[in-house]
C-alpha cells in the first residue's frame, strides 16, 4: 500500500474495476466489517459487483476510457462517499502509477504497490530494463519506444519466428498475438495496439521471442515496508484458453528442488529492485531445455 501504514485504519474501500475481482474484493471487506463502494459504466448498472457493495457510484459512459479508466471521476467518487482507501484489483487502472500517486496525493490509501514500483513493473518494457540490472534472465525481445517498421526489421533479423507481441501496460491476456510468420506481423502489430489501447488507454507494444512448449510458472511474493521479501513457492499456469490460465497447479512438476530455490531467489531480486512492498507475482517462462 502507498503511505505509512502504521497507524492506517480502512473504514471503507472503493473499488476501481468491475466483475469477479470487485465481488472478491467486496467479499473480503465484509468479513472484516469494512464498507465498501462499486463504480460503475453505464454498461454495468445492474452488475453484480454493483448490487454488492454498501453504495456504488455512476461514473460514465461504456467504454472504459470513459469510466474505469477515467482516475479524475474515481478520485471523486471516492472523495464523495468519504472512501478512504482504493483497491485497483486487475487490468484498468491497477499498473497505473499516475493512479497510486492520485490516490496518495488525495489522502486516499491506495492498496497496491508505491507509484515508483508500478512505474517499474507495470510497464512491461520499463520492468525487462530494471529485472536486467538485477541480473534476472530475460526472454530475447525488444527495447521500449520502437516504432512498427523497426519492430519488423529487428523480428526478421534477430528475434525470428515464432514471436509474441505483447501490451507494454498489459495484463488479462489482452493486446498478445502469437506471430508465426513474416506476413502475419504488421496486422498482429495493428490489432494489439488496438486491443491495448481500448483496455489500458496506451498502445505501446513490444516483441518478445515465443517459447514453443514452453511453461508458465509464477512465483507469489510477500514483501514489507520494512526491506523483508519472501515468496511463496511456484504455482504452474500453462493450461491457458486466449492467453489467459485455465488451471494452477502447485508445486510444478516441471521443477526440481535447485531450480525451484534459483527461481525463487530471482523472484525475490526482482521484487527487492524496485522495492516492492505488498502481494505480487513474479511471472516466468521456462522452456523445454530449462
Amino acid at each position: 500500500m502507498t503511505g505509512d501504514l502504521t497507524s492506517a485504519k480502512i473504514k471503507k474501500v472503493l473499488i476501481a474495476n468491475r466483475g469477479e475481482i470487485a465481488v472478491r474484493v467486496i467479499r473480503a471487506c465484509r468479513d472484516l466489517g469494512i464498507g465498501t463502494v462499486a463504480v460503475y459504466s453505464e454498461a454495468d448498472r445492474a452488475a453484480l459487483h454493483v448490487r454488492y457493495a454498501d453504495e456504488a457510484v455512476h461514473i460514465g459512459a461504456p467504454a472504459p476510457r470513459e469510466s474505469y479508466l477515467r482516475i479524475d471521476k474515481i478520485i471523486d467518487a471516492a472523495r464523495k462517499t468519504g472512501a478512504d482507501a482504493v483497491h485497483p484489483g486487475y487490468g484498468f487502472l491497477a499498473e497505473k502509477a499516475e493512479f497510486a500517486a492520485a490516490c496518495a496525493d488525495a489522502g486516499i490509501t491506495f492498496i497496491g504497490p508505491s507509484p515508483y514500483a508500478i512505474e517499474k513493473m507495470g510497464d512491461k518494457q520499463t520492468a525487462r530494463e530494471t529485472v536486467k540490472k538485477a541480473g534476472v534472465p530475460l526472454i530475447p525481445g525488444t527495447e521500449p519506444g520502437l516504432h512498427d517498421d523497426d519492430l519488423i526489421a529487428i523480428a526478421n533479423s534477430e528475434i525470428g519466428y515464432p514471436l509474441m507481441v505483447k501490451a507494454s501496460a498489459g495484463g488479462g491476456g489482452k493486446g498478445m498475438r502469437v506471430v508465426h510468420t513474416p506476413e502475419e506481423l504488421p496486422s498482429a502489430l495493428a490489432t494489439a495496439r488496438r486491443e491495448a489501447e481500448s483496455a489500458f488507454g496506451d498502445s505501446t507494444v513490444y516483441m518478445e521471442k515465443f517459447l514453443v512448449g514452453g511453461r508458465h510458472i509464477e512465483f507469489q511474493i510477500l514483501a514489507d515496508q520494512h526491506g523483508n521479501t519472501v515468496h511463496l513457492g511456484e504455482r504452474e499456469c500453462s493450461i491457458q484458453r486466449r492467453h489467459q490460465k485455465l488451471l494452477e497447479e502447485s508445486p510444478s512438476m516441471a521443477l526440481d528442488e535447485d531450480m525451484r530455490r534459483r527461481m525463487g531467489d530471482m523472484a525475490i531480486a526482482a521484487a527487492q529492485a524496485v522495492g516492492y512492498v505488498n502481494a505480487g507475482t513474479i511471472e516466468c517462462m521456462v522452456d523445454k531445455d530449462k
